[in-house]
């Protein structure tokens, strides 16, 4: 039960808010352990449900005085107090364009991108008092089939996720959307749809993608011709991926070698090989897709689309690169070291 439900609750049966931890014993020590809101929200808290309860007995419930109330009423709004609701609304409009994906330490860096001035602590404050949170993730499916008669490349990677220039190291992974009503995956109406992509460690960007409603090798030869088209990479390229069958196949490892590009795959039974993907898919469903409901396969794919063309790779901040998009970290590095872009528009 939220901080708002419990103060509600206690106002129609007219009982004190009451430590939920059960540690604190007098009414002066609540606030010590962030039992109570702060004092400013219990005020604003009254105010907004005075037609509702009587004052009095929120006031008695919340722990605060009448007498404090309705001089609090009459106070005029201090400088750092108008300062802050201005600060909210830059706030909410960071949150609403990422989707509603980003915490305090996303929306910080893109005010701070923004020219904005504050501290982390108070952006993580004041989206605490006002119940601004990041989407909650959930688990994924995993769709790893091995052939066992196919050939297993070497882990080259040993689990250092790192390159220092674009395009000279590629993870790959695949990911299945369901089509039932079952939380657990996309609810639509038209059945499975998987999703194979490839991430450059570099850059952290998408580089190729491929959608289809089956789990074939054209679905991963999809997503590595795209790449290669749109990259042309130069010869020894490391390209990791986990030992499916669509890895495997002999296609699949030949397109690669008539590239000059060497195979790398994970270790037996082990997600960790393949962590910046697992990472990619879970952002995904976590913050985008498990807040969706689609009709259709297509509807699902034209999402799909535009959150990894038009957020992930231009927008979304991320971390691993200092709170820079993938588009903004390769144009940077492109421009320290005078190299043209070999991305296509």
């Amino acid at each position: 039960m939220s901080w708002s439900e419990r103060t509600r609750s206690c106002a129609r049966n007219g009982t004190y808010y009451t430590c939920p931890g059960g540690r604190c014993q007098g009414k002066k020590q609540w606030p010590r352990h962030g039992c109570l809101a702060p004092r400013q929200m219990r005020f604003q808290f009254v105010e907004a449900r005075r037609n509702e309860y009587p004052v009095d007995r929120m006031c008695k419930v919340l722990n605060v005085s009448r007498s404090g109330f309705y001089a609090w009423r009459t106070r005029p709004i201090s400088q750092r107090e108008m300062e802050n609701q201005q600060l909210v609304k830059e706030i909410r409009a960071e949150y609403q364009a990422s989707g509603e994906t980003y915490g305090s330490p996303r929306i910080y860096h893109a005010l701070l991108a923004l020219g904005r001035k504050c501290s982390a602590n108070r952006v993580a404050r004041l989206m605490q008092q006002n119940g601004i949170r990041a989407k909650q993730t959930r688990r994924y499916r995993a769709t790893t089939k091995r052939n066992q008669a196919h050939p297993v490349a070497p882990n080259r990677f040993g689990q250092v996720f790192t390159a220092d220039q674009p395009d000279t190291k590629w993870v790959a992974d695949t990911l299945a959307l369901h089509a039932s009503a079952c939380v657990t995956y996309i609810a639509t109406l038209g059945g499975w749809l998987y999703l194979a992509a490839i991430l450059d460690l570099c850059t952290r960007r998408i580089v190729g993608w491929a959608m289809s409603e089956r789990m074939t090798g054209e679905l991963t030869l999809a997503a590595l011709r795209m790449a290669l088209r749109q990259r042309k990479p130069a010869a020894g390229l490391i390209h990791h991926s986990d030992r499916g069958s669509q890895y495997t196949d002999g296609r699949y490892q030949a397109l690669l070698a008539a590239h000059g590009i060497q195979a790398s795959m994970n270790s037996d039974g082990s997600w960790y090989d393949n962590a910046p993907m697992e990472s990619f898919f879970g952002s995904l469903k976590g913050e985008h897709v498990y807040h969706c409901t689609y009709r259709s396969r297509k509807e699902a794919a034209t999402d799909l689309f535009f959150y990894i063309e038009g957020f992930y790779n231009r927008r979304r901040l991320h971390s691993g690169l200092g709170y820079t998009t993938p588009e903004a970290f390769e144009r940077a590095y492109y421009v320290a070291h005078a190299s043209p872009l070999t991305v296509c528009p």
